[in-house]
Order: structure tokens, then sequence, then C-alpha cells
């Protein structure tokens, strides 16, 4: 395949030997740039599309964050553990920030990494034109779907954008996916009551949901804030653990939806 030499992505990490995002090990590009404000991010750095500098606690310049690539360069990075991925059957992840906000790259590097027969998967949020985000998950043998809550008030607060373009494509997907899990990230305060939990399962009774995953609130982003210079709303937050979840699991267990807490 002949692929577009000049086309390039701002890339913040390649993360190699993951076990959590896909089957096997796998090599996780992750993408810079995301149209989602999540209050409890927990990758700062990867909401701006560009390259931007971090600073250490001194208030000197550490690093600068993200750097552009081609496809060939991250094919080449990427192929270097060829062999891991035979040997578990696991393959590359394409992550963000939110890999469709450059959807065309992206799309194009799903497309050589199928050529050379290496499974992929994709960690998205749905926020994109119906037209882009089915032409991105064609290429995709492995997809998850984040769902941050069910009422379209309380996402805007949260996210700062609608939920409805993200549950039409989360309809799309549903038909036109055979490999798809929904992630909830559970938030204290903002989508973890039991209340939160019947009416997440609720729609996705309907919409035809039967496998998710719940993600408890962590704390592991706050230092990035600092070294970002902006405040983190989420500070004074305690963790929640896979055992804080139980009864979240137990009404998606009730309604026949398969859950897993990571």
């Amino acid at each position: 395949m002949v692929t577009n030499s000049a086309l390039k992505a701002c890339i913040f990490n390649i993360q190699k030997f993951s076990i959590h995002d896909g089957p096997g090990i796998r090599t996780v590009v992750f993408f810079k740039g995301c149209p989602l404000r999540c209050v409890w991010c927990s990758n700062p750095e990867s909401q701006n599309p560009r390259p931007e500098k971090m600073w250490d606690s001194q208030g000197k310049k550490n690093s600068i964050v993200g750097e552009y690539k081609t496809i060939d360069e991250i094919v080449t990075e990427v192929m270097k553990d060829l062999p891991f991925y035979e040997e578990s059957g696991g393959g590359v992840t394409l992550s963000g920030g939110e890999v469709l906000y450059q959807a065309e790259f992206a799309t194009e590097l799903l497309k050589v990494l199928k050529e050379k027969e290496i499974h992929t998967a994709a960690e998205t949020t749905g926020f994109a034109e119906n037209k882009v985000f089915s032409a991105f998950i064609a290429q995709v043998d492995s997809l998850y779907f984040d769902v941050k809550h069910y009422d379209d008030n309380k996402h805007r607060q949260g996210i700062g954008v609608s939920n409805q373009l993200i549950l039409t494509n989360l309809a799309y997907a549903l038909s036109h996916h055979s490999d798809l899990t929904v992630r909830i990230p559970v938030i204290p305060d903002y989508n973890d009551s039991c209340e939160d939990a019947q009416q997440f399962a609720k729609l996705f009774n309907q919409m035809g949901v039967d496998k998710i995953e719940l993600l408890p609130f962590h704390q592991f982003g706050q230092k990035k804030y600092e070294e970002l210079n902006r405040s983190y709303k989420m500070q004074d937050q305690e963790q929640l653990h896979t055992e804080d979840l139980e009864y979240f699991k137990n009404v998606m267990d009730a309604h026949g939806i398969n859950c897993l807490v990571r």
C-alpha cells in the first residue's frame, strides 16, 4: 500500500507492552488533541492538539510533549514488537486524547496495519461526524467506546459538549461492529450513584449494549496538571477502587449486561 508520506499527526506517546488496551500484548499510539474537556481527565497533556511545554516542580522547562510523526515512522516503530503480537495475539491500539481528532491520519494508519495483518484496536469517545466515525471503525478489529453520561445536560456540565452525537455513533457501532466494548469512567458525584447505574443500564438495554467495562476514578494524572500550569478541579476527590463499584456491577448484571470492573 502506498501511503501519503506528507501526512503527519501529533503523537504524545507510543507505549510498549500494554495489556489493558485490547487482546494480548499491545503497542498503544496516543494521539494528541481532544474536543472534550472532562474535568477528571487523567491525560491533560492530550487535550491540546499541538506540542506543548511541561514544567518541573521548580518551574523550569522539563520537556516538550507531542511530536509530529508520519505513518511510516509509526509503523516502523510498532513493527519492532511484531514477535510479541504474534505470540500473544496482540497488536496495535490507537488512543488519545481523541484519536478521531486526527481521523484522516488515524484511518490511513489503520489501513496500513491491517495490510500487514496486525490486529488493530481503538479507544474513542465517539465524538466525530458519522461519516468520519464509520470510515474509521471499518478498519478497527476491537473497538472501545467511552460513554460518560446518559443525561445530555449532565454530559454538557462535565464534558463541555452534548452526548447526542456520541450516542448516535454508538448506535451505529452497535449495528456495524462485531467486537465492541462500552466503557464508563465512573466519577464521584457525577455518574456514580445507584440511580446512575440504573439509568445507564436502561439506556444500554434499549440500545442493545451487552458488554461494558467500568473504569474507577483515579488520581494518576494529578501531577501532570502541575507540570502544565493548569488547575485540577478533582484534586481533593478520593479515588475509587474495584470494590467500590460492586453495586454498579450488580445493577448491570441484573439487567443482563456483562460487566467488568477495571
